[in-house]
Protein backbone atom coordinates (compact mmCIF):
# COMPACT_ATOMS: atom_id res chain seq x y z
CA UNK A 1 0.00 0.00 0.00
CA UNK A 2 1.27 3.27 -1.25
CA UNK A 3 1.80 5.98 1.42
CA UNK A 4 4.04 9.30 2.14
CA UNK A 5 4.17 12.01 4.89
CA UNK A 6 4.84 15.72 4.18
CA UNK A 7 5.06 18.57 6.43
CA UNK A 8 5.52 22.41 6.46
CA UNK A 9 7.00 23.31 9.85
CA UNK A 10 7.87 21.51 13.04
CA UNK A 11 5.16 19.75 14.68
CA UNK A 12 1.35 18.62 13.93
CA UNK A 13 -1.82 17.72 15.81
CA UNK A 14 -4.76 15.16 17.11
CA UNK A 15 -7.21 14.63 19.71
CA UNK A 16 -10.90 14.44 18.79
CA UNK A 17 -12.83 14.93 15.66
CA UNK A 18 -16.31 15.54 14.23
CA UNK A 19 -16.65 14.12 10.71
CA UNK A 20 -18.81 16.45 8.33
CA UNK A 21 -19.04 15.54 4.63
CA UNK A 22 -18.73 18.43 2.12
CA UNK A 23 -20.15 19.68 -0.83
CA UNK A 24 -16.75 21.37 -1.12
CA UNK A 25 -15.47 20.18 -4.80
CA UNK A 26 -12.46 22.45 -6.07
CA UNK A 27 -12.96 23.36 -9.88
CA UNK A 28 -9.81 23.76 -11.59
CA UNK A 29 -8.72 24.67 -14.86
CA UNK A 30 -8.62 21.49 -17.24
CA UNK A 31 -4.93 22.01 -17.20
CA UNK A 32 -4.54 21.54 -13.59
CA UNK A 33 -6.28 18.56 -12.74
CA UNK A 34 -4.42 15.68 -12.19
CA UNK A 35 -3.50 13.31 -9.15
CA UNK A 36 -0.21 15.01 -8.10
CA UNK A 37 -0.94 17.40 -5.44
CA UNK A 38 1.69 20.28 -4.46
CA UNK A 39 1.31 22.34 -1.49
CA UNK A 40 2.38 25.65 -1.90
CA UNK A 41 2.51 28.57 0.66
CA UNK A 42 1.91 31.98 -1.50
CA UNK A 43 4.10 34.85 -2.18
CA UNK A 44 2.35 37.34 0.26
CA UNK A 45 2.52 38.80 3.78
CA UNK A 46 3.01 36.59 6.95
CA UNK A 47 -0.09 34.84 8.28
CA UNK A 48 -0.77 33.33 4.91
CA UNK A 49 -2.41 29.60 4.62
CA UNK A 50 -1.07 27.42 2.30
CA UNK A 51 -3.09 26.53 -0.91
CA UNK A 52 -3.60 23.02 -2.55
CA UNK A 53 -3.22 22.32 -6.56
CA UNK A 54 -3.32 19.92 -8.57
CA UNK A 55 -1.38 18.95 -11.63
CA UNK A 56 -1.11 15.69 -14.51
CA UNK A 57 2.19 16.01 -14.53
CA UNK A 58 5.34 16.98 -12.44
CA UNK A 59 7.61 17.32 -15.13
CA UNK A 60 6.14 20.16 -17.64
CA UNK A 61 3.29 22.81 -17.61
CA UNK A 62 2.45 25.73 -15.10
CA UNK A 63 0.15 26.05 -12.39
CA UNK A 64 -0.52 28.99 -10.24
CA UNK A 65 -2.41 29.99 -7.18
CA UNK A 66 -4.12 32.67 -8.49
CA UNK A 67 -7.43 32.10 -8.77
CA UNK A 68 -7.10 28.80 -8.50
CA UNK A 69 -6.51 25.64 -5.84
CA UNK A 70 -7.73 25.23 -2.43
CA UNK A 71 -7.09 27.50 0.33
CA UNK A 72 -6.31 26.12 3.55
CA UNK A 73 -7.70 27.52 6.65
CA UNK A 74 -4.51 28.51 8.64
CA UNK A 75 -0.57 28.98 8.71
CA UNK A 76 1.43 25.94 9.33
CA UNK A 77 0.12 22.32 7.49
CA UNK A 78 1.42 19.29 7.65
CA UNK A 79 0.71 16.70 5.29
CA UNK A 80 0.00 12.92 5.36
CA UNK A 81 -1.07 10.02 1.99
CA UNK A 82 -2.71 7.13 2.96
CA UNK A 83 -5.20 5.10 1.65
CA UNK A 84 -5.55 6.83 -1.08
CA UNK A 85 -6.36 9.81 1.12
CA UNK A 86 -4.62 12.88 1.50
CA UNK A 87 -4.86 14.33 4.91
CA UNK A 88 -3.95 18.17 5.55
CA UNK A 89 -3.32 19.09 9.36
CA UNK A 90 -3.10 22.27 11.08
CA UNK A 91 -0.94 22.83 13.41
CA UNK A 92 -2.83 24.65 17.00
CA UNK A 93 0.21 26.59 18.74
CA UNK A 94 -0.32 24.60 21.49
CA UNK A 95 -4.75 24.37 20.81
CA UNK A 96 -6.53 21.60 18.48
CA UNK A 97 -6.24 22.23 15.03
CA UNK A 98 -8.35 21.59 12.31
CA UNK A 99 -7.33 18.24 9.95
CA UNK A 100 -9.44 18.06 6.54
CA UNK A 101 -9.10 15.17 4.42
CA UNK A 102 -9.34 14.96 0.79
CA UNK A 103 -9.18 12.53 -2.28
CA UNK A 104 -8.84 12.99 -5.84
CA UNK A 105 -12.01 12.19 -7.94
CA UNK A 106 -11.52 12.98 -12.08
CA UNK A 107 -8.36 15.16 -11.40
CA UNK A 108 -9.99 17.33 -8.65
CA UNK A 109 -9.67 17.59 -4.34
CA UNK A 110 -13.01 16.52 -3.15
CA UNK A 111 -13.35 17.32 0.83
CA UNK A 112 -14.47 14.29 2.56
CA UNK A 113 -14.08 15.29 6.21
CA UNK A 114 -12.94 17.33 9.03
CA UNK A 115 -12.23 16.69 12.80
CA UNK A 116 -9.58 18.36 15.17
CA UNK A 117 -5.90 16.97 17.10
CA UNK A 118 -4.04 17.86 19.66
CA UNK A 119 -0.58 19.46 18.83
CA UNK A 120 1.96 16.14 18.01
CA UNK A 121 5.81 15.90 16.64
CA UNK A 122 5.37 13.06 14.81
CA UNK A 123 3.28 11.08 12.44
CA UNK A 124 3.24 8.12 9.80
CA UNK A 125 1.21 5.00 8.42
CA UNK A 126 0.72 2.50 10.21
CA UNK A 127 -1.25 -0.83 8.14
CA UNK A 128 -4.59 1.07 7.77
CA UNK A 129 -4.01 3.96 10.51
CA UNK A 130 -1.93 7.13 10.95
CA UNK A 131 -0.28 7.18 13.88
CA UNK A 132 0.47 10.30 15.94
CA UNK A 133 2.33 11.02 18.95
CA UNK A 134 2.59 14.08 21.30
CA UNK A 135 6.39 14.10 23.11
CA UNK A 136 6.79 15.78 26.24
CA UNK A 137 9.69 18.43 26.15
CA UNK A 138 10.01 19.00 29.67
CA UNK A 139 12.01 16.77 32.14
CA UNK A 140 8.73 17.20 35.03
CA UNK A 141 6.41 15.20 32.47
CA UNK A 142 7.46 11.50 31.58
CA UNK A 143 4.88 10.75 29.24
CA UNK A 144 4.36 10.93 25.45
CA UNK A 145 0.45 10.50 24.28
CA UNK A 146 -0.38 8.07 20.78
CA UNK A 147 -3.51 8.04 18.81
CA UNK A 148 -4.58 5.67 16.34
CA UNK A 149 -6.30 7.28 13.46
CA UNK A 150 -8.11 4.53 11.07
CA UNK A 151 -8.09 5.83 7.69
CA UNK A 152 -11.35 3.89 6.49
CA UNK A 153 -13.97 5.18 9.31
CA UNK A 154 -11.89 8.44 10.28
CA UNK A 155 -12.48 7.59 13.59
CA UNK A 156 -9.72 7.56 16.62
CA UNK A 157 -9.33 3.90 17.33
CA UNK A 158 -6.80 3.73 19.70
CA UNK A 159 -4.61 6.31 22.26
CA UNK A 160 -2.22 5.57 25.12
CA UNK A 161 0.64 6.69 27.14
CA UNK A 162 4.79 6.16 26.97
CA UNK A 163 7.20 6.95 29.44
CA UNK A 164 9.67 8.79 27.49
CA UNK A 165 11.98 8.80 30.28
CA UNK A 166 11.80 4.77 30.73
CA UNK A 167 12.95 4.53 27.09
CA UNK A 168 16.05 6.66 27.64
CA UNK A 169 17.06 4.81 31.06
CA UNK A 170 19.84 7.24 31.34
CA UNK A 171 18.33 10.38 33.14
CA UNK A 172 17.04 12.11 29.87
CA UNK A 173 13.81 12.09 27.99
CA UNK A 174 13.73 10.12 24.74
CA UNK A 175 12.36 12.74 22.13
CA UNK A 176 11.19 10.12 18.75
CA UNK A 177 12.69 12.13 15.66
CA UNK A 178 9.84 10.11 13.55
CA UNK A 179 8.37 6.71 13.44
CA UNK A 180 8.49 4.24 10.72
CA UNK A 181 6.72 1.03 10.27
CA UNK A 182 8.63 -1.84 9.61
CA UNK A 183 7.38 -5.22 9.33
CA UNK A 184 4.64 -5.64 12.08
CA UNK A 185 6.73 -3.33 14.46
CA UNK A 186 6.92 0.60 15.00
CA UNK A 187 10.36 1.46 14.64
CA UNK A 188 10.75 4.68 16.89
CA UNK A 189 14.25 6.27 16.52
CA UNK A 190 15.19 9.32 19.09
CA UNK A 191 17.12 11.85 20.86
CA UNK A 192 17.94 12.04 24.12
CA UNK A 193 17.53 15.65 25.06
CA UNK A 194 17.73 17.15 28.33
CA UNK A 195 14.40 18.60 28.73
CA UNK A 196 15.11 21.01 31.00
CA UNK A 197 16.84 24.19 32.40
CA UNK A 198 17.20 26.16 29.28
CA UNK A 199 19.18 23.25 26.99
CA UNK A 200 15.41 21.45 26.21
CA UNK A 201 17.23 19.95 23.08
CA UNK A 202 21.05 19.48 24.35
CA UNK A 203 22.02 16.03 25.65
CA UNK A 204 24.96 14.88 27.46
CA UNK A 205 24.61 11.43 25.07
CA UNK A 206 26.22 13.16 21.52
CA UNK A 207 27.45 10.07 20.14
CA UNK A 208 24.66 7.35 20.75
CA UNK A 209 21.91 6.16 18.36
CA UNK A 210 18.90 4.75 19.79
CA UNK A 211 15.86 3.01 17.80
CA UNK A 212 12.42 2.12 20.45
CA UNK A 213 10.80 -1.18 18.89
CA UNK A 214 7.03 -0.82 19.70
CA UNK A 215 4.47 -3.91 19.06
CA UNK A 216 1.34 -2.54 17.26
CA UNK A 217 -1.50 -1.55 17.72
CA UNK A 218 -0.91 -2.02 21.62
CA UNK A 219 2.19 0.09 21.40
CA UNK A 220 4.46 -2.04 24.11
CA UNK A 221 8.31 -1.09 24.05
CA UNK A 222 9.83 -4.81 23.53
CA UNK A 223 13.41 -3.29 23.23
CA UNK A 224 15.80 -0.50 22.46
CA UNK A 225 18.52 -0.72 19.51
CA UNK A 226 21.90 1.19 20.46
CA UNK A 227 24.93 1.84 18.56
CA UNK A 228 27.71 4.16 19.16
CA UNK A 229 29.22 4.49 15.64
CA UNK A 230 26.64 7.64 14.77
CA UNK A 231 25.13 9.97 16.87
CA UNK A 232 21.16 10.10 16.98
CA UNK A 233 19.03 9.41 13.85
CA UNK A 234 17.34 11.44 12.03
CA UNK A 235 16.69 15.26 13.09
CA UNK A 236 13.48 17.14 14.73
CA UNK A 237 10.69 16.47 12.77
CA UNK A 238 12.66 14.33 9.96
CA UNK A 239 12.51 10.58 9.14
CA UNK A 240 15.69 9.36 9.40
CA UNK A 241 15.13 5.77 8.61
CA UNK A 242 13.99 4.33 4.81
CA UNK A 243 13.00 0.57 4.15
CA UNK A 244 13.74 -0.81 0.57
CA UNK A 245 12.44 -3.53 -0.85
CA UNK A 246 14.81 -6.01 0.64
CA UNK A 247 12.88 -5.12 3.91
CA UNK A 248 16.15 -3.76 4.95
CA UNK A 249 15.85 -0.71 6.85
CA UNK A 250 18.72 2.38 6.85
CA UNK A 251 18.94 4.98 8.97
CA UNK A 252 21.06 8.50 8.31
CA UNK A 253 22.61 10.66 11.07
CA UNK A 254 22.90 14.10 10.79
CA UNK A 255 25.28 14.61 13.17
CA UNK A 256 23.75 17.89 15.19
CA UNK A 257 23.94 16.96 19.08
CA UNK A 258 24.64 19.98 21.00
CA UNK A 259 25.57 20.68 24.08
CA UNK A 260 26.44 24.05 25.75
CA UNK A 261 25.38 25.67 22.88
CA UNK A 262 27.87 23.55 20.27
CA UNK A 263 27.60 20.73 18.28
CA UNK A 264 29.21 18.30 20.18
CA UNK A 265 29.38 15.07 18.63
CA UNK A 266 32.49 13.21 17.58
CA UNK A 267 30.78 11.08 15.29
CA UNK A 268 30.20 11.74 11.47
CA UNK A 269 27.04 11.85 9.36
CA UNK A 270 26.76 8.31 8.42
CA UNK A 271 24.34 6.02 7.18
CA UNK A 272 23.92 2.48 9.05
CA UNK A 273 22.11 -0.57 8.57
CA UNK A 274 19.20 -2.99 10.20
CA UNK A 275 19.09 -6.14 8.39
CA UNK A 276 15.51 -7.76 7.52
CA UNK A 277 13.86 -9.44 10.25
CA UNK A 278 15.81 -8.18 13.32
CA UNK A 279 16.22 -5.38 15.32
CA UNK A 280 19.73 -4.93 15.86
CA UNK A 281 21.86 -3.15 13.90
CA UNK A 282 24.38 -4.35 11.19
CA UNK A 283 28.10 -4.12 12.23
CA UNK A 284 29.35 -4.93 9.06
CA UNK A 285 27.68 -1.85 7.56
CA UNK A 286 28.84 1.57 8.55
CA UNK A 287 28.94 4.40 5.78
CA UNK A 288 30.69 7.63 6.38
CA UNK A 289 28.77 10.63 4.28
CA UNK A 290 31.32 13.10 5.68
CA UNK A 291 34.20 11.47 4.08
CA UNK A 292 32.18 10.14 0.93
CA UNK A 293 31.41 13.92 0.01
CA UNK A 294 34.11 15.64 1.07
CA UNK A 295 32.68 17.39 4.54
CA UNK A 296 29.04 17.46 3.46
CA UNK A 297 26.61 15.89 6.06
CA UNK A 298 22.62 14.47 5.22
CA UNK A 299 19.43 16.72 6.27
CA UNK A 300 17.33 14.78 5.01
CA UNK A 301 16.36 12.13 2.71
CA UNK A 302 14.05 10.63 -0.31
CA UNK A 303 13.94 6.33 -1.36
CA UNK A 304 13.95 6.10 -5.05
CA UNK A 305 14.76 2.69 -5.12
CA UNK A 306 17.83 -0.24 -5.70
CA UNK A 307 19.00 1.17 -2.74
CA UNK A 308 19.40 4.87 -3.84
CA UNK A 309 18.66 8.05 -2.43
CA UNK A 310 18.24 11.72 -3.12
CA UNK A 311 20.23 13.53 -0.36
CA UNK A 312 19.74 17.05 0.92
CA UNK A 313 23.60 17.91 1.60
CA UNK A 314 24.79 20.75 3.72
CA UNK A 315 29.04 21.77 3.65
CA UNK A 316 30.19 22.11 7.62
CA UNK A 317 29.89 25.74 7.36
CA UNK A 318 26.30 25.83 6.69
CA UNK A 319 25.76 22.45 9.14
CA UNK A 320 22.78 24.10 11.46
CA UNK A 321 20.55 21.87 13.76
CA UNK A 322 17.86 23.24 11.80
CA UNK A 323 19.50 24.03 8.75
CA UNK A 324 17.75 22.08 5.37
CA UNK A 325 20.06 21.44 2.71
CA UNK A 326 19.65 23.39 -0.69
CA UNK A 327 22.57 20.86 -2.11
CA UNK A 328 21.03 17.36 -3.52
CA UNK A 329 23.60 13.98 -4.09
CA UNK A 330 22.78 10.68 -5.00
CA UNK A 331 23.73 7.94 -2.17
CA UNK A 332 23.92 4.07 -3.33
CA UNK A 333 24.00 2.22 0.10
CA UNK A 334 24.78 -1.21 -1.91
CA UNK A 335 27.59 0.22 -3.68
CA UNK A 336 28.63 2.89 -1.22
CA UNK A 337 29.10 5.43 -3.91
CA UNK A 338 28.22 9.05 -3.82
CA UNK A 339 27.62 12.11 -6.44
CA UNK A 340 26.57 15.41 -6.11
CA UNK A 341 23.39 16.04 -8.71
CA UNK A 342 24.12 18.59 -11.84
CA UNK A 343 21.30 20.63 -13.44
CA UNK A 344 20.04 22.52 -10.18
CA UNK A 345 19.83 25.97 -10.03
CA UNK A 346 22.34 28.20 -8.74
CA UNK A 347 22.54 28.24 -4.79
CA UNK A 348 22.19 31.65 -4.96
CA UNK A 349 18.89 31.90 -6.72
CA UNK A 350 17.27 28.78 -4.16
CA UNK A 351 15.21 30.03 -1.53
CA UNK A 352 14.45 26.35 -0.26
CA UNK A 353 14.21 22.68 -1.26
CA UNK A 354 11.36 21.02 0.19
CA UNK A 355 11.15 18.36 2.48
CA UNK A 356 7.87 16.93 1.59
CA UNK A 357 9.08 15.24 -1.96
CA UNK A 358 7.79 11.89 -4.31
CA UNK A 359 9.16 9.52 -5.44
CA UNK A 360 7.90 6.27 -7.00
CA UNK A 361 10.74 4.16 -6.30
CA UNK A 362 11.25 3.83 -9.92
CA UNK A 363 14.63 5.80 -9.56
CA UNK A 364 13.22 9.13 -10.10
CA UNK A 365 12.47 11.69 -7.25
CA UNK A 366 10.54 15.21 -7.70
CA UNK A 367 11.90 17.53 -5.40
CA UNK A 368 9.98 20.88 -4.66
CA UNK A 369 12.53 24.19 -5.04
CA UNK A 370 11.35 27.48 -4.49
CA UNK A 371 13.24 30.63 -5.76
CA UNK A 372 14.21 33.94 -4.28
CA UNK A 373 12.09 35.66 -7.03
CA UNK A 374 9.35 34.10 -5.99
CA UNK A 375 8.55 31.39 -8.38
CA UNK A 376 8.89 27.49 -7.88
CA UNK A 377 9.60 24.36 -9.95
CA UNK A 378 9.80 20.88 -9.57
CA UNK A 379 12.94 18.95 -10.89
CA UNK A 380 13.32 15.79 -11.95
CA UNK A 381 16.01 14.34 -9.96
CA UNK A 382 17.38 10.72 -12.04
CA UNK A 383 19.51 8.42 -9.73
CA UNK A 384 21.31 6.95 -12.80
CA UNK A 385 22.58 10.09 -14.01
CA UNK A 386 22.72 12.18 -11.31
CA UNK A 387 21.39 14.70 -13.04
CA UNK A 388 18.27 17.35 -12.43
CA UNK A 389 15.79 18.33 -14.86
CA UNK A 390 13.20 21.46 -14.38
CA UNK A 391 9.83 20.53 -14.75
CA UNK A 392 6.64 21.96 -13.71
CA UNK A 393 6.67 25.70 -12.80
CA UNK A 394 4.43 26.24 -10.10
CA UNK A 395 3.57 30.32 -10.02
CA UNK A 396 2.92 32.94 -7.13
CA UNK A 397 4.48 30.84 -4.29
CA UNK A 398 7.01 28.50 -2.41
CA UNK A 399 6.18 24.86 -2.82
CA UNK A 400 6.41 22.92 0.56
CA UNK A 401 5.09 19.80 -0.10
CA UNK A 402 4.77 17.45 -3.51
CA UNK A 403 2.96 13.92 -3.68
CA UNK A 404 0.69 11.70 -5.16
CA UNK A 405 -3.09 10.62 -4.25
CA UNK A 406 -4.31 7.51 -6.70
Amino acid sequence: MKNRIYATAVALTMASFTLSCSDDKVEPAPDTKGNYVLAVTPVAATGVADYLLTASSLESGTVTTAGQGVEQDGTYRYYVTHNQKFFSMLYGQGNPGAVTTYNVVDGKLNKLSNFQTETVQAFAPVNDDILLLKIPRNITNPLANYYRVNTNSLTITGEGILNVQEVAGNGESAFFTWIKQVGTKVFAPYMSVQACCGAAFETSFPDNAWIAVYSYPDMKLEKVIKDDRTSFIGRYFTDGLAVDERNDVYAFSSSVAKKDGKFSSTKPSAITKIAAGTTEFDKSFFYDIEAASGGKSITNWIYVGQGKFVAQMVTDEEKGEYTNGKRLAIIDVYNKTYKDVTGMPDLSTIKAVTNNNYSAKDGNAYIGVALTDGVSYVYKVNAASATATQGLRVEGGSITAVTRVD
